[in-house]
């Protein structure tokens, strides 16, 4: 089998942060990245406090991941740019391979 080497992303936001659809705009558009997913939890913490949901929620503030991966060259691109809107300590990443 034949791989190729990527590096692989996951990015922590919440749903009110209001960046999902400027990130995602970003990574098809600017990037034209491979793929990405988008992930919703139901529940988490982080610096900004706990997020759950229950059934009687009206408005809903839960974490939301981005996950993608592509070379290294179209990664660094996009967290160049990611850097500058998601706090440094909200974005992960690591070597991989993907099958080619």
């Amino acid at each position: 089998m034949k791989s190729i080497d990527v590096v692989m992303v996951r990015v922590y936001i919440t749903e009110a942060s209001h960046l999902l659809d400027k990130v995602v705009n970003y990574l098809t558009k600017e990037v034209k990245i491979r793929g990405f997913s988008v992930f919703r939890a139901i529940s988490g913490a982080g610096d900004s406090g706990k997020h759950s949901s229950f059934l009687l929620d009206l408005s809903l503030d839960l974490p939301l991941t981005i996950e993608f991966f592509d070379s290294k060259e179209k990664v660094e691109m996009a967290l160049d740019y990611l850097s500058t809107i998601i706090k440094h300590e909200h974005i992960v990443f690591w070597d991989a391979k993907a099958n080619d």
